[in-house]
């Protein structure tokens, strides 16, 4: 189950296959007018994680330059491994 919480304009993706996942997002940036987006990923395991925030955000990028999607993840790791590659759209709200 996927969707877009119009409480909190969260987009909530409840895949475990980060490539499901990844598919669902980026579909979602294309159809969407999102430069400024909240994503739900904070079930998910670190290194999936990573994958996830690095692709999507860079497919972000791409469509808003001056855009920003705040992650919601459930470590700071995720944090660590992302800071090196300078995606400078994106924050992090940790979930414990």
């Amino acid at each position: 189950m996927k969707n877009l919480s119009p409480a909190k304009n969260t987009l909530c993706v409840y895949n475990v296959n980060p490539t499901d996942a990844i598919e669902y997002i980026n579909k979602f940036i294309d159809n969407n007018s999102c430069q400024y987006i909240d994503i739900d990923i904070s079930f998910m395991n670190i290194i999936d994680s990573c994958y996830i925030t690095t692709i999507c955000s860079t497919k972000h990028y791409i469509k808003y330059p001056n855009g920003k999607i705040n992650w919601h993840i459930s470590s700071d790791m995720i944090t660590d491994f992302n800071k090196d590659f300078d995606l400078g759209n994106i924050s992090y709200n940790l979930n414990l």
